[in-house]
C-alpha cells in the first residue's frame, strides 16, 4: 500500500486565475498578522484541544518577489490557509501570511499526522528565506510548529518526500532531498517533544529536475516496512530506502525510465 505518492503537478497556465480569486476571497475574510494565525486572539490551549484534525490546506497570494523558478515558473506563495475540525464539532480556519522576505516555494501543503492518531493535524511545507534558501516547516493551528534550518544560501531548494513513522519508534520522521540538483542528499528529521531533530542523511539520491512541476518520490509500505522511494543521483535506478536502528539502508528496485517508474514502485508493482 502506498502511503504517499508524488507531489501534485504544478500547472502554470491553469492556477493563476483560480489562485488570484482565492487570494482576493482570503483578503475579504481574514485580517492577518505576518507569520501568525488569524485567530491569535483565541486562547492557544483551547485551540489546541479543539482543533484535532486538519481537513484542508492550501497556498494563496501568488508572488514573483523571489525569482528562483525551480518549479518551472517564477510564481511562489505568500500565505498558507488551514481548515481544522475540532472535537467540539466546530470548524476553524486560519490564515498565515509570511514576512516579505519569505515565500512558500512549494507545490501544495502536505498533511501530516504528528501524533499518529490517524488524523492529520499539521501541514508540511517548503518555506524559503529569500537570502538563506529553503527549509522544511510544519504549521498548525498555533502557527509555525517547527522547521529545519534553512540551507544557507539564496536559490537553494529542497524537495520533500513525505512524513511517516519510518522506523517504528512511535515518532514521525520528515524526509526530503537537500538540493536535488546539486547536493542530492537525503535528509531525515524526527519530530519529538515539539521540535525537529536530525536523524540521518545519505548522499546519492534525488527526486527533482530543474523546471519540473512535480516531485518524483514518495513513501510506501508493501508489507515489509515503510520505505522512501526516490531515484539515484544519475536518474538511472529507482531506489527504496529504509530507516533502521542502525541507520539508513538503500537498494535499487528497478530501472528508471520516467516518473511512471516511481509511480509503479509506490503502488508496489
Amino acid at each position: 500500500m502506498a502511503l504517499r505518492g508524488q507531489g501534485a503537478r504544478r500547472r502554470p497556465t491553469a492556477f493563476w486565475p483560480r489562485s488570484l480569486r482565492r487570494a482576493a476571497q482570503a483578503m475579504c475574510l481574514w485580517l492577518a498578522v505576518p507569520g501568525a494565525p488569524v485567530e491569535a486572539q483565541t486562547d492557544a490551549q483551547d485551540r489546541s484541544r479543539a482543533a484535532v484534525a486538519l481537513t484542508e490546506a492550501s497556498f494563496y497570494g501568488p508572488t514573483t518577489r523571489y525569482a528562483h523558478a525551480v518549479l518551472g515558473d517564477a510564481v511562489e506563495w505568500t500565505g498558507l490557509s488551514l481548515r481544522l475540525s475540532g472535537s467540539d464539532g466546530a470548524i476553524r480556519q486560519f490564515k498565515i501570511d509570511l514576512p516579505v522576505d519569505h515565500v512558500f516555494e512549494d507545490l501544495a501543503p502536505r498533511p501530516v499526522d504528528l501524533d499518529l492518531d490517524g488524523r492529520p493535524d499539521a501541514a508540511m511545507v517548503v518555506e524559503t528565506d529569500m537570502g538563506l534558501g529553503a527549509a522544511l516547516a510544519l504549521y498548525g493551528a498555533e502557527g509555525k510548529i517547527a522547521e529545519t534550518p534553512h540551507i544557507g544560501q539564496r536559490n537553494r531548494w529542497l524537495a520533500p518526500i513525505g512524513a511517516a513513522d519510518l522506523d517504528g519508534d512511535g515518532y514521525v520522521e520528515l524526509a526530503y532531498i537537500d538540493r536535488p540538483h546539486l547536493a542530492k542528499t537525503l535528509r531525515i528529521w524526527r519530530f519529538k517533544d515539539g521540535a525537529l531533530e536530525a536523524v540521518a542523511s545519505l548522499a546519492g539520491l534525488t527526486n527533482h529536475r530543474i523546471g519540473q512541476d512535480f516531485i518524483t518520490s514518495g513513501i510506501r509500505d508493501c508489507g515489509e516496512g515503510v520505505e522512501l522511494v526516490t531515484v539515484d543521483a544519475n536518474w538511472s535506478r529507482v531506489m527504496a530506502t529504509r530507516l533502521t536502528a542502525s541507520g539508513i539502508k538503500t537498494r535499487a528496485i528497478g530501472g528508471f525510465v520516467d516518473s511512471s517508474s516511481v509511480t509503479r514502485a509506490l503502488n508496489c508493482a
